[in-house]
């Protein structure tokens, strides 16, 4: 079994939605139709793709259906977080009723195979971000919680590896510890992905590399060209 990743596909199907992304530079042009091509060329029905936030433009639950559909339709199991832009997510009880191979994952961990788990948050900027104030500090606190109840999760479960994937990344654009760092050290967590950042002068404000034992991925589809990134694969 393989994993990817990809996050930030942006996606706007429904015809109601009028959100076009190559405003935003080349690597946006056609850019669903890429990440299929890309898709279908490296993932098979038995890998795990994750999706770190940012999925659809839909304002409601009805608007982002056709995008959801289009991802289900792609080879692998996919796992699916929340990001700032998915203004669509109702209630992971209610969107995990959609689609057999799609996981929407909050507050929980999902198992993947025997030893292998994916916990998830959506996440937010850290502080010592410029501008970070106090509304900023309710929710980062909200979503490191909500982080840690994903890997105790996991823990309960008995993982033996943890993939963690929030859409924010985890610390601020100096690269400092923050709460969501010291937790992937505290739960050992192998691999942690993240998106949100779009454009070359914002890719290098994401932490990359290991950092404390976790090693830390940017996957947003612009910073990939649109190719889903290998990240882990378990051996039989």
């Amino acid at each position: 079994m393989r994993v990817f990743a990809i996050g930030d596909l942006h996606l706007s199907l429904d015809e109601r939605i009028e959100k076009p992304m190559d405003i935003f530079g080349s690597r946006w042009v056609n850019h669903h139709e890429r990440v299929k091509e890309h898709w279908e060329d490296l993932v098979s029905e038995g890998d795990v793709v994750l999706i770190p936030g940012d999925i659809s433009w839909g304002l409601r639950e009805d608007e982002a259906l056709a995008d959801l559909a289009w991802i289900d339709a792609l080879p692998g199991r996919k796992v699916l977080t929340k990001g700032n832009h998915d203004l669509w997510w109702t209630t992971v009880s209610r969107l995990n009723k959609h689609f057999a191979d799609m996981t929407f994952l909050q507050n929980k961990a999902l198992m993947i195979s025997e030893k292998t788990a994916i916990c998830g948050s959506r996440g937010w900027i850290c502080p010592g971000t410029d501008g970070f104030g106090e509304h900023d500090q309710k929710i980062y606190n909200r979503e490191v919680l909500r982080l840690e109840m994903s890997l105790q999760d996991a823990q309960k479960q008995g993982a033996e590896t943890i993939i963690a994937a929030l859409h924010y990344p985890p610390t601020n654009d100096k690269h400092q510890a923050s709460g969501f760092t010291d937790l992937m050290t505290k739960y050992g967590v192998k691999t942690c992905v993240y998106g949100h950042l779009h454009g070359k002068d914002a890719f290098k404000n994401g932490i990359k590399g290991i950092y404390n034992g976790t090693e830390y991925k940017l996957v947003s589809l612009d910073y990939l060209e649109g190719e889903p990134a290998l990240i882990y694969v378990e051996e039989e």
